[in-house]
């Protein structure tokens, strides 16, 4: 899931400006789950801007929904009537969300009410940990489903570095050295000769270094064609 954190009320009060009619939007799905911008979290940053728009003396109309996700158009277009009223949008859904609602709606000013962090597990009840950097070039078939992309403090691929020592990374002491997990874990598996096998340098064009990316699953539009014909 994505986990995602929410921003500083200054910060998002700045955003805000001096606008007059504020719609705070919130998301049904993974900052539901992560217990940062769902709509309980949105609530109370709708009233903490009212209060503090009273404190100011101002008069501002705050109001307040919640879409089941905010990465789908089918699930934006509950906005329309809304941004019509509004002069500012915040969202506390997560930046892919507040990236698809400015596109559907270019016109319309949409600030991010969070800070979008990391896709992630759930570790224990209130806690997440991160999983995935979302490489597009998944290697955890060789490293025993443990990924040195982002557990791995400088993402080596042919590990571990120099730096470890007792099996704690060198960036901090109570850090689990990525590398280190990843060969106890292979030798569990009995697995441990695979660790001389030499990953190539990685192609990131498969990441977002190459721009911005697209996956489109053939079958849906082959069946969409198949139903208009």
């Amino acid at each position: 899931m994505i986990v995602a954190d929410r921003k500083p009320l200054d910060e998002i009060l700045e955003m805000v400006g001096d606008a007059n009619r504020i719609l705070v939007s919130a998301c049904n799905t993974c900052v539901t789950v992560c217990l940062a911008g769902g709509r309980r979290e949105a609530a109370i940053l709708a009233s903490q801007i009212r209060i503090h728009a009273q404190e100011a003396g101002r008069t501002v109309e705050v109001r307040e929904n919640c879409l089941e996700r905010h990465c789908d158009p089918e699930f934006l277009a509950e906005l329309a009537g809304e941004l019509e009223w509004a002069d500012v949008m915040v969202s506390t859904a997560c930046g892919v969300g507040v990236n698809l609602a400015s596109e559907v709606y270019p016109s319309a000013r949409i600030i991010p009410g969070l800070n979008t962090s990391f896709f992630g597990a759930t570790d224990a009840p209130g806690r997440w940990l991160e999983m995935c950097g979302g490489c597009g070039d998944c290697v955890l078939h060789r490293t025993g489903g443990i990924c040195p992309i982002v557990r791995c403090a400088k993402s080596i691929l042919n590990g571990p570095c120099g730096g470890s020592q007792d099996g704690k990374c060198e960036v901090d002491p109570d850090t689990p050295c990525a590398w280190q997990e990843i060969i106890d874990r292979l030798a569990l598996q009995g697995r441990s000769a695979e660790l001389e096998a030499v990953e190539p340098v990685k192609d990131w064009g498969t990441s977002h270094s190459g721009g911005r990316r697209r996956r489109i699953v053939d079958e849906v539009f082959q069946a969409e064609g198949e139903g208009e014909a």
